[in-house]
């Protein structure tokens, strides 16, 4: 019987299991998305709470328990590895991780979100960043955050060296596109409009050193939403272009600063394929030399993935 570890991940987008083995093949995976009423924005805690704890049965039912032998759980208890870092949402999936380490009598170990996300972009990149301590751009709806990043035997060490000041990077994304009448999550629906501009128009970013503003940028989109004369391709296209510009100017300066050359893009917002081919375009030109490697876009969402294959790491260093 095939050993696998489950990792569990309840984020504020969605409820993920994952069953992967050491060599990191995925045996069994169900994953949901949260469901988020016309027209906002988002969830409260409390909702988000309750999808998952109806969810977890579901998807449970989904995953085949019986044909693998399950060595251990792993769950992410935080969104980020700092001290003061909590969100409601997470403590399901870690109750429910130790109640099922309690009853299948093997071993529970915990992770962040955060850590998640660059696993899953090391195990399922085209190829994975060569030193051992590299830059992470973790792009998402609750984070937007450059981190440095150096590997140890149970997860990684992980210091945030820039990010943004307000927004979040797929907050932008997302409130653009319910502003221009989609349906909350909106990247996939704004990518795919996007498609269709020419690019003629665009706001300005707003980047001081390693750190950046999306309000400003928010504003000047709206307005050209409610101003009626830009066509709405036109104003998605504007977003990804000021979502990519923004992190080319940060990730030069980290680079100018001796920051790590080599750069793992992970989150939400690195799916997307305008975004991902501006900046290898921009940040591998000669005169930058940096190396980009970016996550699967089918994990660059919320999965379990990542802290399933943490997990494994975790079971390793206590043996």
């Amino acid at each position: 019987m095939t050993k696998v570890l489950l990792g569990i991940d309840t984020s504020n987008y969605r409820t993920s299991l994952c069953l992967a083995a050491e060599d990191g093949r995925i045996v069994a995976e169900a994953k949901r998305l949260l469901r988020v009423k016309e027209g906002k924005r988002g969830l409260q805690q409390s909702e988000a709470v309750f999808q998952h704890v109806m969810n977890l049965p579901e998807l449970s039912n989904e995953m085949r328990w019986t044909e693998y032998d399950i060595v251990a759980v792993c769950a992410s208890e935080k969104p980020r590895p700092v001290d003061g870092s909590y969100m409601p949402v997470f403590k399901v999936g870690e109750g429910l991780a130790k109640s099922l380490s309690a009853y299948m009598k093997v071993p529970a170990f915990l992770t962040t979100h955060q850590e998640g996300h660059i696993a899953a972009g090391e195990y399922t990149a085209a190829e994975r960043p060569r030193e051992n301590r590299f830059l992470a751009v973790h792009l998402s709806g609750g984070t937007s955050e450059l981190l440095l990043c150096e590997r140890k035997e149970d997860g990684y060490q992980i210091e945030k060296v820039g990010g943004t000041t307000d927004l979040h990077a797929g907050q932008l994304v997302d409130r653009i596109g319910v502003a221009l009448g989609m349906s909350f999550p909106a990247g996939p629906q704004l990518e795919k409009l996007a498609l269709q501009a020419s690019g003629d128009f665009r706001v300005s970013s707003s980047v001081q050193g390693k750190s950046f503003s999306f309000s400003g940028p928010e504003a000047a989109l709206l307005r050209a939403i409610e101003g009626g004369s830009v066509p709405a391709a036109e104003i998605a296209r504007a977003t990804e272009q000021c979502i990519a510009s923004t992190l080319e100017k940060v990730l030069r300066h980290a680079v100018e600063e001796g920051l790590p050359r080599e750069i793992l893009i992970v989150g939400g917002v690195a799916a997307n394929q305008y975004i991902r081919e501006r900046l290898t375009k921009r940040l591998e030109h000669p005169a930058v030399k940096a190396r980009l490697y970016f996550c699967d876009p089918v994990y660059s969402g919320d999965n379990a993935y990542g802290v399933a294959m943490l997990g494994w790491q975790k079971l390793k260093h206590k043996h």
